[in-house]
C-alpha cells in the first residue's frame, strides 16, 4: 500500500475512533489535515468510506454541530487492517503450553530446510519425528523479526536438527550452523563399519 506505515495509521485511527463514538464516523476534528489528506486516498483504494451530504447532515444533528467532514473504514478497509496487523503478535502454536517443549526461533531459511525435511516425509528412511510436520506446517512467523517460532519436544528438536544436517549435507551448512549455536543440538552421525569375514589366520609354526 502508498504511503505505507502512514496508511495503516489512519486506518486505525478510523478503526478506533469509530469504536469511540458509536456510530462509525470520525470527524474532521478527530483527525490531523494530512490524516484527513490519506483517508481521502484511501476513499480511492475502497478501504475508506467518506460522508455523503445526508450522512454530514445527521451527524451534524447528532453532534449539534456543523460537520463538514467525515469518515469512516469499509468492511474491506476494516479487514485489511486485521489481515495486515495479524502479524504483529504470533498466534500460539500447538503444544506452547506443554511442559516437556521448548521454544524455537528459526530464521527463514531453517524453516525452508525444515519444511523441505518434513515434506519429504515418506521417502526418508529417517524420517521426521511424530508431530514435527504438524509444528512445522502451523508454526507462526514474527514479521517484526523475522523469526518463525515452533514449541517442541527434545526429540522432535533432535530431529530439526538432522534435517539441518542433511541440507548441510546437500550444500548450506549455515542453517545447522547458527541452530547448533544457538539450540546446542546437532546432528552427528555415527560411522558405520561393514564388516567382511576374513580369512582365519593359520597358527604360526
Amino acid at each position: 500500500m502508498r504511503n505505507g506505515a502512514k496508511a495503516w495509521a489512519v486506518l486505525e485511527a478510523l478503526r478506533d475512533g469509530g469504536q469511540a463514538t458509536g456510530h462509525g464516523w470520525v470527524l474532521d476534528t478527530a483527525l490531523l489535515p494530512p490524516q484527513r489528506e490519506n483517508a481521502n486516498n484511501l476513499q480511492k483504494q475502497g478501504l475508506v468510506e467518506l460522508a455523503g451530504r445526508e450522512d454530514r447532515a445527521e451527524l451534524s444533528a447528532t453532534e449539534s454541530k456543523a460537520v463538514r467532514w467525515a469518515a469512516r473504514l469499509t468492511p474491506r478497509g476494516h479487514d485489511a487492517l486485521t489481515y495486515a496487523r495479524s502479524g504483529d503478535q504470533p498466534t500460539p502454536s500447538p503444544g506452547e503450553s506443554a511442559p516437556d517443549r521448548q521454544p524455537l526461533q528459526l530464521i527463514p531459511s531453517q524453516m525452508t530446510a525444515l519444511r523441505r525435511f518434513v515434506h519429504l516425509a515418506g521417502q526418508l528412511r529417517t524420517p521426521p519425528a511424530d508431530g514435527l510436520a504438524e509444528a512445522v506446517w502451523t508454526a507462526s512467523c514474527d514479521h517484526k523479526t523475522s523469526r518463525w517460532l515452533l514449541y517442541l519436544t527434545q526429540q522432535q528438536i533432535e530431529s530439526v536438527a538432522y534435517g539441518l544436517w542433511l541440507h548441510r549435507m546437500a550444500g548450506s551448512a549455515a542453517e545447522a550452523n547458527r541452530f547448533g549455536r544457538e539450540y546446542g543440538v546437532v546432528h552427528q552421525p555415527t560411522p558405520q563399519t561393514v564388516l567382511r569375514a576374513l580369512p582365519a589366520i593359520p597358527d604360526a609354526i
